[in-house]
């Protein structure tokens, strides 16, 4: 059959450039895989501190009343020992921000998330100064999709190895630690494994089930190349 030589041309050619794809695809999740293995794992979630529950005074019905919240919009209520001192943790569907109103006294402060979030990071850091950099409210290249939760403040510890820290205030935990080198294993896997070289994602999607499905090709065509080849070994021999 005189298409068979061509089917074998496509196939080597075709194996030639997807054993490229294949190999960078492998390689980046090698890495990956033993950097996972012999990496420090991340922080464990912040124990909870002591509550001085002799310090609160305010009932949680009166919260609203106090911070001027309109009951309906409150969506939880949780009480956060911040600081040694008793904080009510009010999450509402019409703020970004969690509001935050003393057990005690009823008062509300504005800056009590930000220093609730430095504890949780110099809480993780286990000493180290923690500072922060950023506030973040969309992912970006080194806070990805796959850590789901914002918003998230980004803390740098001054630990000499380039240490960041993804605090939520909202779980009141680290939802991502990263350093230098944590960092450069992730970038190899995300944008040689994942692809993220390219910025939309549609795109991104359709690219890479056009290569997996060229690797479907590949394996389809060796199988019917290795059925036909050997019939026709045996028909030759047969002759």
């Amino acid at each position: 059959m005189s298409w068979i030589p061509k089917l074998r041309r496509f196939h080597r050619w075709h194996g030639l450039l997807v054993s490229v794809i294949v190999f960078t695809s492998a390689g980046s999740g090698l890495i990956h895989t033993w950097m996972a293995r012999v990496q420090a794992p991340p922080p464990p979630a912040r124990p909870t501190a002591a509550l001085a529950v002799e310090k609160v005074d305010l009932p949680p019905s009166a919260i609203c009343t106090t911070a001027g919240i309109y009951p309906a919009q409150v969506r939880s209520v949780s009480l956060r020992p911040i600081a040694d001192e008793p904080w009510y943790q009010v999450i509402t569907a019409d703020r970004p921000m969690p509001v935050y109103v003393h057990g005690g006294d009823g008062r509300v402060d504005d800056q009590t998330d930000a220093r609730y979030a430095a504890e949780i990071a110099s809480a993780a850091a286990g000493g180290p100064v923690v500072r922060q950099t950023n506030y973040l409210t969309a992912f970006d290249q080194e806070y990805i999709t796959i850590f789901r939760i914002l918003p998230v403040y980004r803390f740098e510890v001054a630990d000499g190895q380039g240490t960041r820290l993804y605090v939520s205030t909202m779980t009141g935990s680290v939802t991502r630690a990263t350093n230098d080198e944590k960092q450069r294993e992730a970038w190899i896997f995300t944008y040689l494994h994942k692809w993220n070289f390219i910025g939309n994602r549609e795109v991104r999607d359709w690219a890479l089930m056009i290569v997996m499905a060229s690797i479907m090709a590949l394996a389809v065509t060796g199988v019917v190349l290795f059925i036909l080849t050997r019939r026709y070994a045996k028909a030759d021999k047969a002759d």
